[in-house]
């Protein structure tokens, strides 16, 4: 149905579409974090668990993760946010209405993206990462840009325009108040990745509708018996939003 989804740099897109019910009008789009790519086990599992429910979902890697083109050393958020913008073009041109929903930095390139563009009409941020700057200067402060690796991967170097690009962003609390969609927010109470913290932030300058649900004892990338708490939290909010 998309064909090839290719960016703003002509870098195609690797995805995976999950049919929901037939002449279906809205579409979940799901982005993922840093270092990750459209196949972690929980992304595969909450968009089963959606197009099982009958929204169709579209999940993708940003250029330079998973299968898609592109080189990892330029993965910013800057640029995600125009990968996003491909697979939404994609889906408008089908006809669907698109709700996004992005995991860490996927969920700092969904702020973004749902402040200025509005083929998102509705948000949802997974563990989504806010303060930019001080994510970098935690996880990856001990690092030397262009010699060091991200959590000690070496196929994830860390790269100047990566910690650049997070520097000058620093933080996407300040853009929550343009965010005029339906937005959720869902984090877990365990994650030591992105702290809890940053959903509490930017939740509270976020205009309404707005709705931030914890669910407690889960990990940064909803391990465990987490997907179900997150997929029931995600399919009930989605229920109620696309019906109003």
């Amino acid at each position: 149905m998309f064909g090839t989804i290719k960016n703003s740099e002509g870098e195609t897109l690797d995805y995976t579409y999950h049919e929901g019910v037939a002449n279906a009008r809205d579409i979940l789009i799901l982005g993922h974090g840093v270092t990750g790519n459209k196949d972690r086990p929980f992304v595969v599992g909450l968009a089963e668990r959606v197009a099982a429910e009958g929204v169709p979902v579209l999940r993708f890697s940003f250029a330079g993760n998973g299968s898609s083109e592109g080189r990892f050393e330029s993965c910013t958020i800057s640029k995600e946010v125009e990968d996003l913008r491909a697979v939404l073009s994609s889906a408008s041109s089908n006809g669907f209405r698109a709700t996004y929903a992005g995991h860490s930095m996927g969920g700092a390139v969904g702020v973004l993206a749902a402040a200025s563009d509005d083929r998102i009409y509705f948000l949802i941020s997974l563990a989504g990462m806010v303060n930019t700057a001080a994510f970098y200067q935690r996880e990856f402060g001990e690092e030397v840009p262009g010699e060091g690796f991200m959590w000690e991967e070496p196929t994830c170097p860390l790269s100047a325009e990566f910690v650049d690009d997070m520097k000058a962003i620093e933080s996407v609390a300040p853009k929550a108040a343009q965010v005029k969609v339906p937005w959720l927010l869902v984090h877990g109470t365990d994650d030591d990745v992105v702290p809890i913290e940053d959903s509490r932030e930017i939740f509270a300058l976020a205009g309404e509708p707005k709705k931030f649900v914890e669910i407690p004892d889960t990990d940064h990338v909803f391990s465990g018996d987490s997907l179900g708490p997150l997929s029931e939290t995600v399919i009930t909010w989605l229920g109620e939003t696309l019906r109003s």
